[in-house]
């Protein structure tokens, strides 16, 4: 067997050491690249790749992708390895926004080390149908969305908003199920976190951290797009306001 396709979670790991490193190649030889080795082989995406496939992201391999990246960056002037699109694409995404990269990788290590990122299934739409990659790779989308789908936290967010008054709407579009499918749709409405796990980290969900949101702007926030696979529900808002579907809320 041959070792799966590098994912941009482990790229993503990856080059957050060799940022460290000041954008210097991790040697094979070095204890901090067999550690990473380590992680990467404990990371729930390849299923039992790590028992069956020899050299399973061994030290030897990271070195070799640590040059790719390094070689993939927009402004290396020397020859570039073949490191492949995603290789490069999360080169530049470190270039260009360092500090959001950094932050995810050391939120997937805080889930890896906690074990709760093993312990969790794979989630529907954790994988983007375009294939596009976004700074918060698969097991940060995983791990989000989890934690949205859990009942008991829908349920109390419902009944603050109860409490205080407020309606069971959209944020972004104000669609109430209520209103539009009666008694069938009454009480229903799903969360979203507001921020990401990279920028709010790995903490307990709070109910402010939560929208509503209908079904559709629910999926539009979590849709891979410019770099991004996570939107607050005001910044979804901003796009439609501005962009062809302008003027259509209400």
């Amino acid at each position: 067997m041959r070792s799966p396709d590098w994912t941009w979670d482990e790229l993503l790991l990856i080059c957050s050491r060799v940022v460290s490193n000041d954008w210097g190649q991790l040697r094979a030889y070095q204890q901090p690249t067999h550690d990473l080795a380590d992680l990467l082989r404990s990371l729930p995406l390849h299923g039992n790749a790590a028992h069956d496939v020899p050299e399973f992201r061994s030290a030897a391999s990271i070195s070799r992708k640590s040059a790719d990246l390094i070689t993939g960056r927009p402004d290396y002037a020397g020859p570039a390895t073949r490191g492949g699109r995603l290789t490069r694409l999360v080169a530049e995404a470190f270039m260009e926004r360092e500090e959001e990269m950094l932050l995810a990788a050391q939120a997937i290590e805080d889930g890896i080390s906690s074990g709760e990122l093993v312990r969790i299934p794979e989630q529907p739409n954790e994988v983007d149908e375009d294939g596009v990659p976004a700074i918060e790779g698969r097991l940060l989308t995983r791990w989000a969305t989890f934690r949205e789908r859990n009942p008991a936290l829908r349920k109390r967010k419902i009944a603050q908003a109860r409490r205080l008054g407020q309606p069971l709407q959209c944020s972004v579009c104000v669609f109430d199920f209520s209103r539009r499918y009666g008694p069938l749709g009454e009480g229903y409405i799903e969360v979203h976190h507001v921020l990401p796990l990279h920028l709010s980290g790995p903490r307990e969900t709070r109910l402010e951290d939560l929208a509503f949101l209908c079904a559709n702007c629910h999926r539009m926030c979590h849709r891979s797009h410019g770099g991004a696979a996570w939107r607050t529900p005001a910044a979804l808002r901003a796009e439609i306001e501005n962009g062809p579907a302008a003027g259509k809320i209400t």
